[in-house]
């Protein structure tokens, strides 16, 4: 079906798998002992705020529960968490109230 025999898969796994490996050892085992500098520590805060939107915009913009299609709940939802997240400057009350919005509006429009 995809064009590639057994051993071409297991081996796009194992170098994937390995450059995974080599990109967390060169940060973790090379660097892991050492006191970074302070700018480093500063940037590597904003971690999760770079990578949850990241994961969560396609979910909202392009949903394969509709067929790819925006709805209303999910822009609602993102809509919520987004204003709970800015007044509230909490990472779980604006994933939870977001979550909660989703599926409430979700139970009501049916």
């Amino acid at each position: 079906m995809t064009g590639y025999s057994g051993l071409q898969i297991w081996l796009i796994i194992v170098a994937l798998g390995l450059g995974t490996f080599l990109i967390r050892f060169s940060f973790l085992g090379l660097v892991g002992d050492r006191e970074l500098p302070p700018f480093v520590l500063r940037l590597l805060r904003y971690t999760a705020v770079a990578v949850i939107p990241g994961l969560v915009a396609p979910l909202v913009a392009w949903p394969a529960a509709t067929g790819g299609q925006p709805d209303a709940a999910r822009l609602l939802a993102a809509a919520v968490a987004l204003g709970l997240g800015v007044a509230f400057r909490n990472v779980l009350l604006a994933i939870f109230g977001g979550a909660a919005t989703l599926f409430t509006v979700q139970a009501l429009l049916g």
